[in-house]
Formats: structure tokens, C-alpha cells, sequence
């Protein structure tokens, strides 16, 4: 069987665990020959294609990105795309085709599905905010990162007695957010599931510094967007592909506290730092784990779901039920995030 591989969206750590898995447990216990497509639904679309074997994944499982590369590209969106799909797979003779991506990328793999492609999807995203998942590749590296990140910034904000405003990743959910703020130590985390009053967040700040603490660290989500009605106008910056510009709310936010404390009021915006570099343990297993299980339901037959981490085992779940539907922080993490500030 010829099954094909992309890799969409945005790069991640543990995307190359995923790959390797597809490949050596395709190859090595079905026989089967794995097609990559470069540059994710584009490569399919141009017809980009590299076959993948053993020495293309060697020494790959430590590293981040992605070797096959990836774009933002949906054929969906664009006039003649599936049908520009549909004849590279004709043309490569490709029985599946395995898709790891976020939201968008999933999204565009149940339209493709819907029009009779063999699918079988693996979620990644640093933002975690694929529904039907426990966890996405690529998310618990991003947490680890930030989190290191607030550590070191702990220590500048109290030698300087600064207020130090933190910016993370993740689109319009706080997962990293509230993860990487809990972790580490924040005094104050807003996120885009919960959005915030200005002024509150001075009273908090002017309070603190007052009674407990000559330094603070504000941790806030890039989606993150004051309250309606409240004394700061601001709506999310959007970039011309939809992505939220980073740095615009840190910025922002940075100001305003500076502006309404007196504070000594800095910011720093990780941005794709969190990308970056060798994944942690747990994605290099978690995408190790979900390209076995593409391969399985591949061979089982099966098209139109999503491996997914649910506990401790890894099921399989309808694409079409997960695909366009992000998952958000529920309450009670939130409500945790703000009791332990």
C-alpha cells in the first residue's frame, strides 16, 4: 500500500516523532511504502513529493520541526483545490494519506475525506486546542518553555522591582497560558476564555506591591482581550492570514499598567521561542504514539478520524466531530489559575 504523509500549520517539537513512527512501523511491520508531501496540503496540491524509508528518519526523533516542512495553506479555500488534490493522489497512486496538523489543517483533511480520500489525522498544535484530545503534539513543550522562561524572568522583575509582563502562544485559547502561569508562578494570568478588567488588574497590581511584593509577573494569552465596557479599548490584531500579531496585546497591556501604576512595567513576548528545539519526553512519545496508531487504522481500514489521547490510551475519533470545533481552558483550570495567583 502507498500511504502519503504532510505535516500542516505550524511547526512544532514532536512532529518528527510522529513521522518516524509512520514510517518505521508502516514500512518496517506492513510493508507498506509512506509518500511525504512537502510543505503540508500545498506539496499535495503542487504535487511535491519526497518517499520516505529508514535513512531519512535517522536521528530525526530529538529534533523540532518538521523534515517534510510545512505551510498554511487549505485547499479548501481555494478555487479547484480539492480537485487539485485529488489528482496528485491519483497520479501517486496513494491508497491513505496520513495528516498531522492543528485545527485548520484537520479541517481541511474532513473536506478532502468527505470527497471518498482514505483519511486518518494525528493532532499537533502547541495551543492544545484540538477537541476530542487530551493533548496535541508539541503542547507540553511549549508549556515547559514558557514556564523556564518565567523562571528567569522571576528574577529580573524582583532585582529591578519591575512588573514584567509575559505574551505566549496560543491563538484563541489560554492553555499555555494557564499551564505555563500556574507552573510558573505568576501573580496574574489572562487568558482569551476569560477576559479581563483593566482596572482590576491594576487594583491587584497597586495591592501586591503595596502590601506584599515590589514585583510582579503578568502572564497573557495572545488572544487575550479586555472586557466590554471596561476602561481599556482594545480588539485582537490580526495579521492578512488571520493570525493573531504577537506582541500586539503584551505591548498593550505593558502600557497600560504602566501608564495607570507609575510602575516600572516591561514586556517580553516568547512568541516562537515556544516552537522551537528538542521536544520534551512527552511529545516525543505522544507523537511516537499517535503514528503508530495512524498506521494501524490504515491498515484497519478506517478513514475519517483523528487519533486521539484520552487518559491514558490512545483511541480513535471522528474526524467530523472534532475538525473546526477548538477546544477551550474550561472554568475550573481558569478558576485554579486565578485562586493560586
Amino acid at each position: 500500500m502507498r500511504v502519503g504523509l504532510l505535516t500542516g500549520g505550524g511547526d512544532c517539537p514532536g512532529l518528527n516523532a510522529a513521522i518516524r513512527a509512520v514510517v518505521k512501523h508502516g514500512e518496517g511491520t506492513y510493508g507498506h511504502s509512506i509518500i511525504g508531501f512537502r510543505n503540508g496540503w500545498r506539496g499535495v496540491v503542487d504535487g511535491d513529493v519526497m518517499p520516505l524509508g529508514r535513512p531519512h528518519i535517522r536521528n530525526v526523533l530529538p529534533s523540532g520541526g518538521t523534515l517534510l516542512g510545512t505551510a498554511r495553506y487549505h485547499p479548501d479555500d481555494h478555487d479547484g483545490g480539492i480537485d487539485a488534490v485529488m489528482a496528485t493522489l491519483e497520479a501517486e497512486r496513494i491508497e491513505a494519506l496520513i495528516c498531522i496538523g492543528g485545527d485548520g489543517t484537520l479541517h481541511a483533511a474532513s473536506k478532502v475525506a468527505e470527497a471518498g480520500v482514505r483519511i486518518v489525522a494525528i493532532p499537533k498544535t502547541i495551543d492544545n486546542d484540538v477537541s476530542g484530545t487530551d493533548l496535541s503534539i508539541g503542547f507540553h513543550t511549549a508549556v515547559n518553555i514558557a514556564t523556564e522562561a518565567i523562571d528567569r524572568i522571576h528574577t529580573t522583575a524582583e532585582s529591578h522591582n519591575r512588573v514584567m509582563v509575559v505574551e505566549v502562544m496560543g491563538r484563541h485559547a489560554g492553555w499555555i497560558a494557564v499551564n505555563a502561569g500556574i507552573a510558573g508562578g505568576a501573580e496574574l494570568i489572562l487568558t482569551p476564555e476569560d477576559p479581563f478588567d483593566i482596572d482590576q488588574v491594576v487594583k491587584f497590581l497597586k495591592h501586591r506591591h503595596r502590601a506584599h511584593a515590589n514585583f510582579s509577573i503578568v502572564v497573557v494569552a495572545e488572544g487575550a482581550e479586555p472586557r466590554k465596557g471596561g476602561s481599556m479599548d482594545y480588539t485582537t490584531q490580526l495579521g492578512r492570514f488571520g493570525e493573531i500579531v504577537a506582541g500586539a496585546v503584551g505591548e498593550r497591556l505593558a502600557h497600560e499598567i504602566a501608564d495607570r501604576t507609575g510602575f516600572d512595567t516591561r514586556v517580553t513576548i516568547l512568541g516562537h521561542v515556544q516552537r522551537g528545539g528538542s521536544p520534551t519526553p512527552t511529545d516525543r512519545i505522544l507523537g511516537s504514539r499517535f503514528g503508530v496508531a495512524a498506521i494501524d487504522a490504515v491498515v484497519e481500514g478506517r478513514t475519517g478520524v483523528m487519533t486521539a489521547l484520552r487518559g491514558e490510551h490512545v483511541e480513535l475519533v471522528p474526524l467530523s466531530e472534532v475538525a473546526g470545533k477548538p477546544k477551550r481552558v474550561p472554568a475550573d483550570l481558569i478558576r485554579a489559575a486565578q485562586v493560586l495567583a
